[in-house]
């Protein structure tokens, strides 16, 4: 990111803070949101919610939580999850799914290009599901996805 931008995001920021005290979140349209911003917000909320699933499991080491919510949130295993849940997506998800998937974006050397964009539509699905606050929905591909991941980490 240029300087520039930042300061200018921080810039706006800063003054919708100071002039809105009363605004917290999004409160736009989702749908019109570029997909890579709706795969920003899921990558956040995937990350988390495989954070708050592995203290189920183990509270005391810090590093292998780490560890293992990285390999569980990689480009690879989000794709793989993705795969197997594509069957069962409506019609508007698997839209943003597509748009996901075909956005332009850097893919990162520890990715093939297949799974980064599959885990970039799997984002954007997550990242609309959570904006558009269906947190029933988002929860049932998330658990979903955490399930599947899990059982191909143990093969």
């Amino acid at each position: 990111m240029k300087f520039d931008h930042f300061e200018f995001l921080r810039n706006r920021v800063l003054e919708q803070v100071q002039a809105d005290h009363d605004a917290k979140e999004f409160d736009g349209s989702p749908q019109r949101l570029h997909p890579l911003v709706l795969a920003y917000v899921g990558d956040a909320f995937f990350a988390l919610y495989v954070r708050t699933r592995l203290l189920a499991y183990e509270q005391g080491q810090v590093r292998v939580l780490h560890n293992f919510s990285a390999k569980m949130v990689s480009a690879t295993t989000q794709a793989n999850a993705l795969r197997q849940l594509e069957p069962e997506l409506v019609e508007v998800e698997a839209d943003i799914v597509r748009r996901g998937r075909n956005a332009k974006s850097t893919v990162p050397k520890s990715a093939t290009v297949a799974d980064y964009r599959y885990s970039t539509g799997f984002e954007a699905l997550l990242g609309y599901l959570y904006l558009n606050k269906n947190y029933d929905r988002l929860t049932e591909i998330a658990d979903k996805a955490f399930a599947i991941i899990s059982r191909e980490m143990t093969k």
